[in-house]
């Protein structure tokens, strides 16, 4: 019973980790990139729609983004949608597809970043220790049902939370990369 608290615990702790990286490929570090607009919401025929569901994405060049929609009346709502959005583009259209050039990150711009992938960070970290807790409480709930021992509760605890460490471990190293590559020219 509790190795299967500790997988379900386990599985939790991957997502939240999984979770916490694509977040982080959402923040752009001056290069095209789709993961960036994939996600945004496109009101689409009277309903929000993921980009991603109504174009194709190419890049041409390292700063340039090319979106094609599958269906070419859904351009002026693309291109609405990403205008709205907190990127901070500018895109343009031909009548065909929409292209988004990529300007240089100023340092300040890089700064606010960092900022913003740390907090991204530590929600995945206050996921990762939702999961822990949950896991625990299970725990211990077996333990006062007469279903665990004291000793076998301990063994199980520490367990856990060498799943924790190694959880927030992927998280930081993933943050540090990203910095990294938000900072660099």
């Amino acid at each position: 019973m509790t190795s299967l608290i500790l997988d379900e615990a386990r599985e939790k702790m991957n997502r939240a980790v999984s979770h916490t990286r694509a977040d982080f490929g959402s923040i752009r570090t001056g290069r095209a990139a789709p993961a960036l607009v994939e996600k945004l919401p496109v009101e689409y025929y009277g309903s929000d729609v993921p980009l991603q569901q109504l174009a194709g994405f190419t890049v041409p060049e390292a700063r340039t983004l090319v979106i094609n929609p599958y269906d070419k009346a859904a351009i002026g709502a693309i291109e609405k949608a990403i205008r709205q959005s907190d990127l901070g583009l500018n895109p343009s259209n031909d009548g065909v597809s929409i292209r988004i050039a990529f300007p240089v990150l100023t340092t300040e711009r890089r700064k606010e970043f960092v900022k913003v992938v740390k907090a991204m960070a530590e929600d995945g970290r206050i996921a990762i220790r939702n999961a822990r807790r949950s896991g625990r409480q299970e725990l211990e709930s077996l333990e006062r049902d007469g279903d665990l021992s004291e000793d076998d509760l301990a063994r199980a605890q520490k367990d856990l939370d060498k799943l924790t460490q190694a959880a927030e471990a992927d998280i930081d190293s993933a943050l540090g990369a990203k910095e990294q590559e938000l900072l660099e020219d």
